[in-house]
């Protein structure tokens, strides 16, 4: 029997989610709604009397205090208003639906189903057609969710599937070739590779292994473009990856890296008995067409990377970085197919938050940033890193013989083919066409599978781990069967449910998986820890001594591959790149005698604004770890610089974690662009007290076309200036992801991400009693400039609110900015400085704009001392110039003498001082008053854009 449970709000209870979908509605620019309610509808299946219905009612699925329930009498049916009952499609996992499960059986009671919906309930005076758009929009997603009907049926049947081995003819004709490659994903010089290697055998491909070619061939796994043959305007170069940043890293030879470019993650040394991982990845196509599951999935997966690097390290922090076209843009520029930008913005945070808090792991560092071309294609960047023993911290190895072990979640199928589709450019037909690409994540899952790890870990019974990400069971188990060989029984997998074939299983994405090699010693007690925190694991084979993938199901072999040739047959790309010099002019225009108004701006538009509504829904305490937070100042809302996690309780030693990323400068010179998103992160780790000596750097490469010639000499630049300043910084790469074809099709009309690069870096500081924050601390302190500022305002925040470009965009001196920091450093460990800021978009206007009032106090300031060259004639470009490499530091008087002496003949002068009434006053080159604010109505213009 089927029981319907309907959950709503207590009378006199405030119905927040209604509110918050009224507030929803209102952006989209529709009239007529005047009331929303939001209940939760549960389905129970099972043989059960109703007090026992009652009593799971009241018990489980209810809080008594703040809700009511109400049994099989569905709101709908009585209530005047338009109702939308949204519940999830056939073989979607829904996390709520099996702890229901479990939670019942705690109280006893077997239920042989459970599902859950959310019903919506409108009034006001609207059409049909606002209800389709308010529910197409807003109210449910159809990758994974309906709209309930009367015809609707709950408790759907799962499929059957009856096992076919299905092998695929390859034509003997090129364009037929072509053909099947384009089914498997497969480009025509890989479909003609594999149809050598099976000539070669002398027999037809199954279909798994065409699927396992093309997952473990895709961009996403093998980074073939990045370790391509590029001819650069003549130039040859060999492997992109290699021949750049991994060789600066070689190069550099650092000690203190324990592992880089070999795991799931980068590893540093961190006080000689423990060690550091960090990774970041990207979730952007997912994100496109189902915002909150493609970013919680994201997140996920980065987590499931440290837990599956070395022999598994513990996640201490999260970091986030989102770009989105801008949330204001007006409903009929949206190109078809796309989400709009705030339902996008909206749905990536939660996702993301709601993961990261569910997990228990802190969100300390990120950033947002806003550009019209991420409108169909935003990039979702999301970071983890972990601590585990030093002896934890290289790879493991299986030896033939050794168990494989699937542990965590069910395998089902949602991300079927995620990588392939993550490799692809989107379209208006994405959204369509993508419904099982996007996986389902359930992070209490992942959490009990993060203890059950540990704990093996520390017993010392993992041979070796991974996560089950992109590509499935087939880039998991192939690439830790690379060097002995593997055999698995596919229909060993647990699953969601049925009807999945053995190519579905093999390649399904489905999250919270993880695989590891067990000795048949160990898998006992493994077995017996995951039963004690309630994880599900598997044996579904075992690894050999042949290097021959083997695959079975209902023991009829689906695939035998050399993994000689999975992992090395890919042909090389060769591929061509130009170089190609900007063509935006520089601007003329004249300077404002007053810049008040500039600043305003400046301070308020999207990408400088404040995002403390997206920090504030992060968990940042959680752990008890976070020194230093993300929000810093009088009131805790002022913009940290970088963040400061201390993951082993009474050490003094400490994590830096900081980002840089600027894209507007891609659209002058890539070069620059990546060389400023370094230079950025490294000082952001320096402003709050860091030093280069054990600072290690991630590269994130998000780019358009992968075919494009100019793109692609974009790409090479970058990569070269990535490897310049490593090496000159002495600040080793030690892991990345690229991310290409982020692009969105209409039509015969392609749209671009401006080349966009994040630069993350993670530095271990030795006392973190020593940090420095950036709110202006007292009204007498000294305020110096630290670098050298020049006129570079191309791609600068000051040209685009003017609606410029540029074609100067800021340029780094990599020995000079070394120096300077090292001095920086020396001048933070004496305890010279009381505050630090490092200035980027806005530059020196913005970032004391931010000191001032993070502080609560004003400032006095002189242009005419400011360091800078001396063709700068201009107030507004000494005041918004983007110069790298630059800082305003507090200084107490007494100390003044002595901060001097240490930072010596570089570039540092007192430009002013902290005043103690509340207003902003800075003098022009004249001596005449440019900006005399007060600084509360410069916060006021900071925080309102994103006051949601």
């Amino acid at each position: 029997m089927i029981y319907r449970i309907d959950v709503s709000p207590a009378p006199g209870t405030p119905d927040r989610r209604g509110a918050s979908l009224l507030k929803d509605i209102a952006d989209l620019n529709l009239g007529g709604v005047t009331s929303a309610h939001v209940g939760d509808v549960y389905w129970l299946k099972g043989d059960l009397d109703p007090a026992t219905v009652t009593m799971l009612a009241r018990e489980l699925l209810t809080d008594p205090v703040t809700e009511t329930f109400a049994i099989d009498a569905p709101v709908e049916m009585t209530a005047s208003v338009r109702a939308v009952l949204v519940a999830h499609n056939a073989g979607v996992t829904d996390p709520v639906e099996e702890t229901i499960l479990k939670a019942s059986a705690d109280l006893g009671v077997t239920l042989e189903g459970a599902r859950t919906g959310k019903l919506y309930l409108l009034g006001g005076n609207f059409d049909n057609g606002t209800l389709s758009l308010i529910t197409n929009r807003l109210l449910l997603n159809p990758i994974v969710q309906h709209a309930v009907t009367p015809q609707s049926v709950i408790f759907g049947e799962n499929p059957v599937y009856r096992f076919e081995l299905r092998e695929v003819e390859l034509p003997g004709g090129d364009a037929g070739l072509c053909d099947v490659g384009r089914l498997f994903c497969l480009s025509p010089a890989e479909i003609r590779t594999a149809a050598a290697y099976y000539k070669k055998l002398g027999r037809k491909p199954t279909d798994v292994e065409l699927e396992t070619l093309a997952q473990s061939w895709s961009e996403h796994c093998v980074h073939k473009t990045f370790k391509a043959k590029y001819n650069f305007d003549g130039r040859v170069v060999d492997n992109l990856l290699k021949s750049t940043i991994a060789q600066a890293t070689k190069q550099l030879d650092k000690p203190w890296c324990l592992s880089v470019f070999v795991d799931n993650s980068g590893v540093i040394d961190f006080d000689g008995e423990n060690a550091v991982c960090f990774k970041v990845e990207t979730h952007n196509h997912p994100s496109a067409v189902e915002p909150y599951g493609g970013a919680a999935t994201g997140l996920g997966g980065v987590i499931r990377d440290v837990l599956g690097t070395g022999l598994s390290a513990r996640p201490i922090f999260n970091t986030d970085v989102f770009c989105f076209g801008e949330p204001d843009m007006p409903y009929d520029s949206m190109p078809p197919g796309t989400l709009h930008p705030r339902r996008v913005f909206k749905g990536v945070r939660a996702g993301v938050a709601d993961y990261g808090n569910r997990m228990g792991i802190p969100t300390v560092n990120g950033a947002v940033l806003f550009d019209e071309r991420y409108t169909g294609n935003p990039l979702v960047y999301c970071g983890t890193a972990g601590i585990m023993p030093v002896w934890a911290a290289k790879p493991g190895q299986q030896k033939p013989g050794d168990l494989v072990v699937l542990m965590g979640g069910r395998t089902g199928r949602d991300g079927i083919h995620g990588v392939t589709f993550s490799s692809e450019a989107l379209s208006d037909k994405s959204t369509e066409q993508s419904f099982s690409s996007v996986q389902i994540g359930n992070p209490i899952v992942e959490k009990r599978m993060t203890e059950a790890i540990l704990k093996a870990r520390d017993e010392k019974l993992i041979a070796r781990i991974t996560d089950v990400g992109g590509g499935g069971l087939s880039s998991a188990v192939g690439e830790m069967g690379a060097d002995t060989g593997a055999k698995v029984w596919l229909d060993r997998v647990p699953l969601k449910y049925s009807g999945l074939t053995y190519a579905e299983i093999w390649i399904s994405e489905s999250q919270e998986r993880m695989i590891l090699a067990v000795s048949p010693r160990n898998i006992d007690r493994l077995m017996e820890i995951c039963r004690g925190e309630g994880v599900e694991s598997t044996v579904i084979g075992e690894f050999t001594d042949d290097k021959k993938l083997k695959l079975f199901y209902n023991d009829t072999q689906v695939c035998d591959l050399d993994m000689d040739f999975v992992h090395g047959g890919l042909p090389q790309l060769e591929l061509k790149a130009t170089s190609r010099a900007s063509n935006h002019p520089e601007p003329s225009f004249p300077c404002p005698p007053r810049l008040d108004g500039d600043l305003l701006t400046l301070l308020g538009r999207w990408n400088t604004c404040s995002k403390e509504w997206v920090i504030r829904q992060y968990d940042h305490e959680v752990q008890g770890a976070s020194v230093l937070k993300p929000l810093v100042g009088q009131q805790s809302d002022g913009p940290g610089d970088a963040a400061i996690v201390r993951p082993v309780p009474g050490s003094k030693r400490g994590v830096i974690v900081s980002c840089g990323i600027n894209p507007a400068y891609s659209d002058v010179d890539a070069y620059n662009m990546a060389a400023s998103a370094i230079d950025e992160a490294v000082r952001n780790v320096i402003a709050v007290g860091g030093s280069l000596d054990r600072l290690a750097l991630l590269d994130n490469f998000c780019w358009g076309s992968a075919s494009d010639e100019a793109a692609l000499g974009a790409l090479v630049r970058a990569a070269q200036a990535c490897a310049d300043l490593s090496l000159v910084f002495e600040t080793p790469f030690i892991s990345g992801k690229d991310s290409l074809n982020n692009q969105f099709r209409v039509g015969d009309k392609t749209v671009s991400i401006p080349h966009t690069l994040l630069i993350s870096a993670i530095a271990v500081m030795a006392d973190v009693s020593k940090a420095v924050t950036m709110d202006l601390k007292a009204p007498g302190n000294l305020i110096y400039m630290v670098g050298q500022t020049k006129e570079e305002l191309g791609g600068s925040a000051y040209y685009a609110s003017k609606g410029f470009i540029g074609n100067r965009s800021p340029g780094v001196d990599p020995p000079a900015a070394k120096a300077l920091y090292e001095k920086l450093s020396t001048a933070t460990d004496k305890r010279l400085i009381q505050a630090c800021h490092d200035l980027s978009e806005g530059g020196l206007g913005v970032a004391l704009a931010e000191m001032a009032f993070a502080g609560g106090f004003g400032a006095e300031i002189e242009l005419s001392k400011m360091p800078c060259d001396d063709t700068i004639e201009r107030d507004d470009f000494r005041l918004f110039s983007e110069s790298n490499s630059r800082f305003l530091v507090e200084v107490a008087p007494q100390n003044h003498q002595e901060f001097e002496q240490v930072m010596g003949m570089s570039p540092v002068v007192l430009i002013g001082s902290v005043a103690r009434d509340e207003r902003l006053v800075i003098k022009g080159i004249g001596g005449n008053v440019i900006i005399d604010s007060s600084i509360n109505d410069l916060k006021d213009a900071w925080q309102r854009p994103l006051k949601w």
